[in-house]
């Protein structure tokens, strides 16, 4: 077999190689794009450690501990299950209107409880300001209408694990199952022990805003992290520590020019080594917990 023409080939790619590999062939950035790159990401995760580092055993830390804040859906559709795709769509989209009015409640504070036997007492909403955080919406086509409503209760994920909380059952037309909404307000997000990142000191951080799942083993979290028109979407990177969940975001493949205005914050899966268990989710640049939910 002749192999000269490989040989050829092989003495003409090698310079090539090295060459892209200082330059930064393929992805159209430089070597000092590169080493800009790099210098950003030190400095995120610089930011991620000194975040991890003050909430430590911290006046916030205890408070997080002690407090009641949801890692679930409050509004939570009928146990046995839509009777069609349009009704869940309705939910969904919160085209729910009601027949009549809701009553008033005198009840104000109701108990969190905890399988450990933990509990919390938090102030109970209105029925009324319960059903207007699930129906947004009156509009021609699909929709479900609530008959009725009382107090009972329900179970839902928290950082604290799972908590028996007061609900409002609210009566759907055509339904055996109400549609429940929890009744309790989550306590108040604690103080960050450390300001925000101040502005160009951050390394190109983004901020992590919401916390929309967790896997059932707790190895992985969803959330909403933004960017802009104008690059290839957001990046989450995250830093584990026994009490603290960092997560540092940026964005990948920004690009200068004219831009329009815009926030997009797409869902972003985040892997973790450890289940995430009742450690904190922090947000790198704000330094504050990731709320669940809107």
């Amino acid at each position: 077999m002749n192999t000269q023409p490989k040989r050829r080939f092989s003495l003409l790619f090698a310079p090539l190689l090295g060459a892209c590999l200082l330059a930064g062939c393929g992805d159209g950035r430089s070597a000092d794009d590169l080493r800009t790159d790099s210098k950003s990401q030190q400095t995120q995760e610089k930011r991620a450690r000194e975040v991890a580092d003050a909430w430590h055993g911290s006046a916030a830390t205890a408070a997080w501990s002690r407090g009641y804040y949801p890692l679930g859906d409050t509004p939570q559709p009928p146990a046995s299950g839509w009777h069609s795709e349009a009704d869940k769509w309705a939910f969904e989209s919160g085209t729910i209107v009601r027949s009549g009015k809701l009553p008033t409640t005198a009840i104000t504070r109701g108990k969190v409880e905890w399988r450990s036997g933990s509990t919390l007492i938090r102030p109970v909403v209105d029925p009324n300001w319960a059903y207007q955080s699930f129906a947004h919406y009156s509009s021609k086509g699909p929709r479900l209408t609530v008959t009725g409503v009382k107090l009972g209760e329900t179970t839902i994920a928290t950082t604290r694990g799972t908590a028996t909380v007061p609900a409002w059952l609210f009566t759907l037309d055509g339904y055996d199952a109400p549609l429940k909404q929890v009744a309790v307000s989550p306590s108040e997000l604690p103080k960050p022990p450390i300001g925000r990142a101040g502005h160009g000191s951050a390394g190109g951080l983004w901020q992590v805003t919401r916390l929309t799942g967790t896997s059932a083993d707790g190895r992985s979290l969803t959330v909403r992290s933004g960017h802009g028109a104008c690059d290839d979407g957001p990046v989450v990177k995250v830093l584990e520590t026994d009490e603290s969940v960092v997560l540092y975001g940026s964005v990948k493949g920004a690009r200068s020019g004219p831009c329009t205005a815009e926030m997009l914050q797409p869902k972003v899966k985040v892997e973790l080594r450890q289940p995430l268990a009742h450690r904190v989710v922090l947000d790198a640049l704000t330094a504050q917990p990731v709320p669940y939910g809107t």
